[in-house]
């Protein structure tokens, strides 16, 4: 690590517990490697999940935090992540995602308009099943990370993990109490928003195939995890695409997200 990484972390240690810690933690990152914009995210179960901190500018952040709260977060590789409760570290979202993840529809209708070349994040683990991701991004505009950057960051792992779960210890109080295990909390709001979706004319396997098509699985893929051809799911995907009367994944994407609303309303 360099001065320059010493230095910033000294200032962190005086910035615990105030308004001015997050900013601190970005600022102490860039002597590592430069980037665009970061923005960090506390996900816990069928809350929306916390912008505990971001640096975009106005326009960019209703794409990057508004439009996304409201429920794409549920197709994030990086939210998916931390539902399955993977190792802390940090990870490149690339690494993370589905094999038709940047040809599906998540990728086109929603992360393309954050105009990123890459983003990484920083994932830890906090008390009372609250998981917080610390993403930096760069605009299309620059390169991806190196795999040098990639590694200078990711040696900082433990570091930044201990300040975001010290800072952060008391975040579970935020979120709404929900009862049962906090595990099983995070998991049922995946498994309730694709298993509701179009539960009037789907049946149980279709939404299967729903919920992976969504995430950017392959045909392929799709018929690996769920054991069957992938000849089949793609008879399942026209079977989809006539009983919800439309014609185009764009569709899909624009049908499942209206009906997040709906469920949030019950």
């Amino acid at each position: 690590m360099t001065a320059e990484w010493n230095t910033a972390i000294g200032r962190l240690v005086g910035e615990l517990d105030t308004d001015a810690f997050a900013g601190a933690l970005v600022a102490a990152l860039r002597t590592l490697a430069d980037f665009d914009y970061s923005v960090t995210f506390a996900y816990r179960g069928e809350a929306r999940p916390i912008d505990l901190h971001d640096d975009f500018p106005a326009g960019k952040r209703r794409v990057m935090v508004d439009i996304y709260q409201d429920g794409p977060y549920l197709l994030d590789p990086l939210y998916l992540a931390c539902a399955r409760r993977v190792q802390p570290d940090l990870y490149r979202l690339r690494s993370l995602a589905p094999d038709r993840f940047f040809q599906g529809e998540y990728f086109r209708s929603y992360y393309a308009q954050t105009g990123l070349s890459e983003e990484i994040g920083y994932i830890a683990a906090l008390p009372g099943s609250v998981m917080v991701v610390v993403s930096l991004m760069r605009s299309s505009r620059h390169p991806a990370f190196s795999a040098k950057e990639f590694r200078q960051l990711r040696d900082a792992h433990p570091v930044v993990s201990s300040f975001v779960a010290r800072h952060w210890r008391d975040l579970h109080q935020s979120f709404d109490a929900t009862p049962g295990p906090g595990l099983s909390i995070i998991q049922s709001t995946i498994d309730s928003a694709f298993s509701s979706f179009g539960r009037s004319v789907l049946t149980r396997r279709e939404r299967d195939v729903v919920e992976y098509v969504l995430k950017g699985h392959s045909s392929a893929a799709i018929g690996h995890i769920l054991g069957i051809a992938p000849g089949t799911v793609r008879i399942h995907r026209k079977n989809i695409y006539t009983k919800l009367g439309i014609n185009s994944q764009g569709e899909l994407f624009a049908q499942f997200i209206r009906s997040l609303s709906d469920l949030r309303a019950v």
